[in-house]
């Protein structure tokens, strides 16, 4: 498990792709030669195959979806809306109609409040004619915020205690309340995942969770991996 942010993780489930020869990627080979019903032969043979399947994009990029990971994440509600726009991704969450979320919170720190607004990142800039953020003003707005989540957590406490039904009592949660997911995607639309949300434009919070799934793919899958990350033009 990788800890991500404050209070959130990026944990493996599970991974497939291992085919018949039950080693990792292999899958991918086998895949691509079923047309000939070939079969995988070792690395020393196939690494040159996977290699022109990676480089050959997007045209030979079907046999890359057939490995792929599972993966359980715990991340601010904000983070989510933004990686559920990829819907090439299965998604299972937890949902507050039937049990309470987690008593956690997403507080930036200082330093992440003071972050200099990007010029040609608008997503990533200040209202216009705001003032520049001093480090007292952003204490002040983090300990505002950390009230304001104690009041929207003490009053959703109140409501349920009082008979009110979860489905209702959740509407006062923040996006920066955490909730718990499990995200399932083949290899090819991981690594697609990956080159929008790990892309320095991306918004800084989900980007540390991509560096995390960065992190377990390039351990489960090594020879992609190798490829993705710069080494496709090695022979």
């Amino acid at each position: 498990m990788i800890s991500v942010l404050d209070h959130g993780y990026v944990r493996l489930i599970e991974t497939w792709g291992h085919g018949d020869a039950d080693v990792p990627e292999a899958g991918i080979v086998e895949a691509a030669r079923q047309s000939t019903q070939g079969s995988f032969r070792g690395w020393d043979e196939d690494g040159k195959l996977i290699r022109h399947l990676f480089n050959s994009r997007p045209q030979h990029a079907g046999p890359f979806e057939f490995a792929g990971a599972v993966l359980e994440i715990q991340a601010p509600i904000f983070v989510f809306r933004e990686w559920h726009r990829h819907r090439t991704q299965s998604y299972a969450e937890m949902s507050a109609r039937y049990s309470p979320p987690p008593d956690l919170y997403y507080l930036p720190s200082v330093e992440r409040l003071m972050t200099k607004a990007s010029d040609s990142n608008k997503q990533a800039g200040k209202l216009k004619g705001s003032g520049t953020l001093t480090s007292e003003e952003a204490e002040a707005f983090q300990t505002l915020l950390r009230e304001q989540y104690e009041s929207c957590e003490e009053l959703y406490r109140q409501g349920m205690a009082a008979g009110v039904p979860k489905e209702l009592a959740r509407t006062i949660m923040p996006v920066g309340h955490y909730s718990r997911m499990r995200s399932s995607s083949n290899l090819r639309n991981w690594l697609a995942f990956l080159t929008l949300r790990a892309d320095p434009a991306a918004q800084w919070e989900i980007r540390q969770y991509a560096e995390a799934v960065a992190d377990i793919l390039s351990k489960e899958f090594p020879k992609t991996w190798e490829l993705f990350s710069g080494g496709k033009n090695e022979q």
